[in-house]
């Protein structure tokens, strides 16, 4: 009997496409500062579901060196626009020496560098094609339903980092990370109005689409 080797094809997804060397240097910043950004496939995956809803409009929670912000303005339409918001002032000038290296119109991009819970309840309701929820993981159940009220019908919810570094299958697991991220997985899977998958890439990128 022929079993599949699980971890090779997740590494082949991972490998499927080069990273750029833009994408590469922006990684490389993202280490320096010692953060956690989604995958070279998660990021593939982002830009793929950006240019099929032709996103004009994305709000990024936790800007990542900007990451998974050029995945998603790979994605987006030529004028389509970015905000992404974040609290570390070293995050977001990763992020805008990322942009510039890959030529983005500052025009397409807004950093907002304050404390998500003070932004997201400003931003306009049902105005944004897609919500990329990141940053702390323990905040994201906080973070839930501003990102849900931003999505327009039609809207993706993004969550990377759902499997928490692969802890959340784990029953056994119960520290703080886990739990939280366990518990969001758990209240989106549940939501009525929404169409939800799971996409095993990167360390799980949670989907939920408003219907």
């Amino acid at each position: 009997m022929q079993t599949t080797d699980l971890a090779a094809n997740w590494m082949f997804a991972e490998d499927f496409l080069p990273v750029t060397e833009v994408a590469m240097r922006a990684r490389g910043r993202a280490r320096e500062l010692g953060l956690a950004v989604p995958s070279p496939g998660t990021c593939q995956l982002l830009a793929v579901l950006a240019a099929v809803s032709r996103a004009k409009s994305a709000v990024e929670i936790g800007t990542s060196a900007g990451v998974a912000g050029l995945a998603l303005l790979q994605g987006m339409v030529p004028d389509g626009v970015l905000t992404s918001v974040d609290a570390e002032t070293e995050h977001q000038l990763a992020a805008k020496e990322a942009f510039a290296e890959a030529c983005i119109a500052p025009s397409c991009t807004r950093l907002i560098n304050s404390q998500p819970c003070e932004v997201l309840p400003r931003l306009a309701d049902a105005a944004y094609d897609i919500v990329l929820l990141g940053g702390p993981k323990v905040d994201y159940l906080d973070r839930l339903p501003d990102a849900l009220r931003l999505l327009r019908p039609g809207g993706l919810l993004a969550v990377d980092g759902a499997l928490a570094g692969g802890q959340v299958p784990d029953p056994a697991r119960r520290d703080p990370v886990t739990v939280a991220v366990r518990e969001l997985d758990r209240t989106v899977r549940k939501m009525d109005g929404y169409t939800v998958a799971f996409a095993p890439v990167g360390d799980g990128l949670l989907l939920a689409v408003r219907r």
